[in-house]
């Protein structure tokens, strides 16, 4: 299958904003030994996916809560067929199937996201001064030379970690000065990646399934410490592009997280049901405030009935009931 039509749209994208930046005013040559028109063309094509795929993201955060709200009928599952592992896949599948939960849905966006990431990185490696065919994909020739001289830091936006001599000769580039920005944006890829998955099981919690769990120390250890040989043979550009990516992630997790808290109650993060006592209702949260609301209610002290009010005798008026006063001798 041609993925030409990925590369079309992700040049379409990455040009206009160029275009449009170079539009407003942001200078042409560098400044800091950078070309901010390529950089913010970079930055503003992860604004651009991102927005698209922010009701996918939305599913996501729905999509985990109500994993988090199966999660008491999963551990009872797994007390039922324990040492039965083959049992409990079948009715743990049939509980999501019931249910209409995904386990896939919380990987969805990343997955979306990677034909994006595919384009870019074929897109920003074919700028080699040393390509005849530059208007390939709707660039053209003036284009092309522009992006295969921008530089960040005075490194090439094309230029990666694991360049070869040859290709830092037709870049003009200086190989010491491309591993020290390649390998700085590399350890930050790898750093805020691991903050996103943190942030995300923070704020969730770590799921009772293995197969989850295991999905979650996948995406908190394993992606970061994999980007640090994989981030050898990414174009500084593309780099880029996943540090701007990661930092949109964290604010927009922090935005959804805080609009659409997941339940808190006495035993954690759990799900969207209210903990409930044997023969009660539903447990209410307290209402005095303290940390997530955990603090109990005050308990209620019945109050004293009032003594009854006694009316005060009227001015000049004789008493009702008048002390007797000491009996008078008899003469």
């Amino acid at each position: 299958m041609s993925l030409d039509w990925i590369y079309y749209a992700i040049s379409w994208i990455l040009l206009t904003w160029h275009s449009a930046w170079d539009a407003i005013g942001v200078p042409v040559a560098a400044v800091l030994g950078t070309n901010w028109s390529w950089i913010l063309a970079i930055v503003f094509l992860v604004v651009t996916v991102r927005v698209i795929l922010f009701p996918v993201f939305v599913k996501q955060i729905k999509s985990q809560r109500a994993m988090q709200a199966l999660q008491p009928k999963v551990k009872e599952l797994q007390e039922k067929h324990k040492g039965d592992r083959e049992t409990l896949q079948k009715e743990m599948m049939e509980l999501y199937r019931k249910e209409k939960a995904n386990p896939l849905m919380g990987c969805l966006p990343m997955f979306l996201q990677i034909p994006v990431f595919l384009g870019l990185f074929h897109v920003l490696r074919r700028l080699d001064p040393a390509k005849e065919a530059k208007s390939l994909y709707g660039w053209t020739a003036e284009q092309f030379d522009s992006a295969s001289s921008a530089t960040i830091f005075t490194a090439p936006i094309a230029g990666k970690f694991g360049s070869t001599a040859d290709e830092l000769a037709r870049l003009g580039a200086n190989g010491t000065t491309v591993k020290v920005i390649a390998g700085i944006l590399v350890l930050v890829m790898m750093g805020t990646t691991y903050l996103t998955s943190r942030q995300m099981i923070l704020k969730t919690g770590w799921a009772e399934d293995p197969q989850q769990r295991m999905v979650q120390r996948l995406m908190l250890y394993g992606i970061p410490l994999s980007l640090l040989i994989s981030g050898s043979i990414f174009p500084i550009g593309v780099i880029i592009y996943w540090v701007t990516n990661n930092l949109f992630t964290l604010g927009q997790q922090q935005w959804v997280l805080r609009k659409f808290p997941p339940l808190v109650t006495n035993k954690g993060v759990t799900g969207n049901k209210p903990a409930t006592t044997p023969g009660r209702g539903p447990v209410q949260p307290a209402k005095t405030g303290g940390f997530l609301n955990r603090n109990k209610p005050a308990a209620q002290v019945p109050a004293k009935p009032a003594a009854p009010k006694v009316a005060g005798p009227k001015p000049g008026a004789k008493p009702a009931n008048p002390k007797k006063g000491p009996a008078k001798r008899q003469g």
